[in-house]
């Protein structure tokens, strides 16, 4: 399972129709209806604003709409994109300036299909996995290595400065173990680790 890091859009024109696709994480039905509502606004000339979301654990709440296009032509299209995603707590949108000519039942599918493949692909995306909150309390000259090492895999850093230092990081559970033998090792014995709940992050 994924998560949305940071949103994605895009862009694509068909036969002089625009579509604009929008891809954003959400939490609850309201948040998504609030989405909608600003996409609305700001595209207030255009003809369709269509879109589907998913969002909770098992049973996901799962809502999807036309907006005004043909039955099963942009909602449920736009849903299948979600749900061959493996991405959870997800909104798209595509919004549709009408470009003059009818595309048809197969075009429309096709079209909102294309957009919120593409804005989901222009998304920044986070494998969820069992995590394990680690705060670690070390001194000034064992400062270096340890952020090196944490920048290395990557790991988050929140670090408070008194007359030691303590760090928190976020640390996949099954890395908990050889991370903390290894600063042990680095800072010989110096640095001492504190772990917290493990949780899908």
């Amino acid at each position: 399972m994924k998560k949305i890091i940071t949103p994605g859009t895009s862009e694509i024109i068909i036969k002089k129709s625009r579509f604009l696709g929008t891809v954003l994480p959400v939490s609850s039905e309201e948040e998504a209806r609030a989405y909608l509502a600003a996409e609305k606004k700001t595209h207030y000339a255009a003809r369709h604003t269509c879109h589907a979301f998913r969002f909770g654990d098992a049973p996901a709440t799962v809502r999807f709409s036309d907006d005004g296009e043909p039955g099963g032509t942009a909602g449920k299209p736009i849903l299948s994109v979600i749900e061959g995603s493996d991405v959870r707590d997800i909104l798209i949108m595509v919004t549709r300036y009408f470009g003059g000519t009818l595309l048809g039942t197969g075009g429309l599918v096709r079209a909102y299909t294309e957009a919120a493949q593409a804005a989901l692909e222009n998304a920044e995306l986070r494998e969820i996995r069992l995590r394990t909150g680690l705060t670690l309390r070390l001194t000034y000259s064992d400062l270096d290595t340890v952020t090196h090492i944490l920048q290395k895999e990557n790991y988050p850093v929140e670090a408070d400065y008194t007359d030691t230092i303590t760090i928190r990081t976020m640390v996949p559970s099954e890395e908990v173990e050889p991370l903390t033998t290894l600063l042990t090792e680095k800072t010989a014995g110096r640095a001492t680790f504190t772990a917290g709940e493990a949780q899908l992050c």
